[in-house]
């Protein structure tokens, strides 16, 4: 891989970064504003939380797949299974690789 190659792909990570980061503060600023807004109009019933859990799981997919996680949808996992398929739709078509 070429110097060139090796900056584009760490500026690419970059930018996945700085969205990611993005994402989780808006994500804390929203939910602590829908946590207030609960807290001083009705407290019987935590409401908040429902948003706060949904969009929580949205969060941990986000940083599972920006933050290098090997065992979530990597690009070499996503690599390997290309290249079972293609093996797999090979051996289907009478095709050797």
């Amino acid at each position: 891989m070429e110097d060139k190659e090796i900056y584009e792909k760490a500026k690419k990570k970059v930018e996945e970064l700085k969205d990611f980061y993005a994402h989780l503060l808006v994500y804390v600023l929203v939910n602590f504003v829908l946590f207030l807004i609960n807290m001083f109009t009705y407290r019987g019933y935590l409401w908040f939380l429902w948003p706060l859990l949904g969009w929580g799981i949205g969060i941990l997919m986000h940083a599972l797949s920006v933050l290098d996680f090997p065992f979530f949808f990597s690009k070499e996992w996503e690599k390997k299974m290309i290249e079972k398929i293609v093996e797999r739709e090979k051996k289907k078509h009478g095709k050797s690789s």
